[in-house]
C-alpha cells in the first residue's frame, strides 16, 4: 500500500510513519516543516509542501497517486486558537479541503483523519462516548468538527471512506529513543513538567487550581503516542476491509490531574518540579476522559504502552537526550 502522511514530520505523524514503515508500506510524507522536524521522518519519502497551495497539493498527489491518506497537518494549540481563530479556521480547513480535493481527483478513497476530543467541548458525562454531543468550546475543536462534517458529505458524494480518530492527550516517546515530542513553543504538559525539572531558569505554570476536580486542576486522559500510531494503521486496515466510515475515541479511560502528573514525574526524576499557579486557560474543560471500548471492538486495538508511568518514563528518557 502507498500512503501519504500529511504532517508526517510532526510528533504523532512521525511515530505513525514508522509504524507504517514497519508494516512494509510505501510512505510519502508531505510537511511544510513549520512545526515538524525533517530528522523525524527517518527513512520515509519526504516532500516539503505547503498544503495551503491547492495547485502544489494537486501536483504532489498526481505524482504519488496514493492508495490512502493519513492527515495530521493542522494547527493544534487550544490557547492559540482562542486568541487567533482566523489562523485555525483558514488554515485547518483550507489544507484539508485541498487534500480531499486531490484525493477525489486521483480516485484515492481512504482517509484517516486526526480529529480530537476537543470536538466534544465541556462533557455532560464522563467517560465520553463517541455519541456524546459535540459542542466545542474553542476554535481548534470547532475547526476539527467542521472537517468531520465535511467528511460525511464527501463520503456521500464521492465514496470517500474515512476514519475520524478523536484522541485525547498524546504523550510519551518512542521506546527505542529515536523519536519524541519537540514543539516550539511547547504548550503540552509533560514536556513542560520535564523542562521545569531540567532547566533551573524555567518554572511550570499550572493553569488554574479552582476547577471542580478533587485537587482543583484539570484532569486529562493520556495515551502513549506509540499506541496512537498503532491505532492509525489499524484504522487504515479497517477501511481497506470495509465500505463504511467511522469515528472513534482513542484514549485509556483513565484520567490524571495536572498535580498528579507533576508528582509522578518528580518520583521518576527524583527531583522537584519548579512551578507556580496561574489563572485558568481559556477553552480548557475541567475533565476529558475517553470511553474507548468501540476502538477495541472495531480495530482489535489495545493500549500496550499507555500506563502513566511508561508514558512519563519514555518522555523523561527522550527529553534528557533529544535527537532534534
Amino acid at each position: 500500500m502507498k500512503v501519504v502522511v500529511t504532517g508526517g514530520a510532526g510528533y504523532i505523524g512521525s511515530h505513525t510513519v514508522q509504524c507504517l514503515r514497519r508494516r512494509g508500506m510505501a510512505v510519502h510524507v508531505f510537511d511544510d516543516l513549520s512545526t515538524g522536524h525533517r530528522a523525524a521522518v527517518l527513512d520515509a519519502e519526504f516532500s516539503e509542501l505547503d498544503l495551503r497551495r491547492r495547485d502544489a497539493v494537486a501536483a504532489a498527489f498526481a505524482a504519488v497517486r496514493p492508495d490512502a491518506v493519513i492527515h495530521f497537518a493542522a494547527h493544534c494549540y487550544v490557547g492559540e486558537s482562542v486568541v487567533n481563530p482566523r489562523k485555525y479556521f483558514e488554515d485547518n480547513l483550507a489544507t484539508t479541503l485541498n487534500v480531499l480535493g486531490a484525493m477525489v481527483d486521483t480516485r484515492c478513497r481512504r482517509f484517516v483523519f486526526s480529529s480530537t476530543c476537543a470536538t466534544y467541548g465541556d462533557p455532560i458525562r464522563v467517560p465520553i462516548p463517541e455519541d456524546h454531543p459535540q459542542h466545542p468550546v474553542n476554535p481548534y475543536g470547532e475547526s476539527k468538527l467542521f472537517i468531520e462534517r465535511i467528511l460525511h458529505r464527501y463520503h456521500e458524494a464521492y465514496g470517500l471512506r474515512f476514519a475520524a480518530l478523536r484522541y485525547f492527550n498524546a504523550a510519551g516517546a518512542d521506546p527505542d529513543g529515536r523519536l519524541g515530542e519537540s514543539h516550539d513553543p511547547e504548550t503540552h504538559l509533560i514536556p513542560l513538567i520535564i523542562r521545569a525539572v531540567l532547566d533551573p531558569g524555567f518554572s511550570l505554570t499550572v493553569f488554574g487550581d479552582d476547577y471542580p476536580t478533587p485537587d482543583g486542576t484539570c484532569i486529562r486522559d493520556y495515551i502513549h503516542v506509540t499506541d496512537l500510531a498503532d491505532a492509525h494503521v489499524r484504522a487504515l486496515d479497517c477501511l481497506a476491509a470495509t465500505d463504511g466510515s467511522f469515528a472513534l475515541n482513542l484514549g485509556t479511560g483513565h484520567g490524571y490531574s495536572v498535580l498528579e502528573m507533576i508528582r509522578r514525574l518528580e518520583a521518576i526524576a527524583g527531583r522537584p518540579v519548579q512551578r507556580t499557579t496561574g489563572p485558568r486557560r481559556a477553552g480548557d474543560p475541567p475533565v476529558l476522559v475517553a470511553a474507548a471500548d468501540r476502538a477495541a471492538a472495531l480495530l482489535g486495538w489495545q493500549c500496550t504502552h499507555s500506563s502513566i508511568d511508561d508514558i512519563l518514563a519514555t518522555a523523561w528518557r527522550w527529553h534528557q537526550a533529544p535527537r532534534f
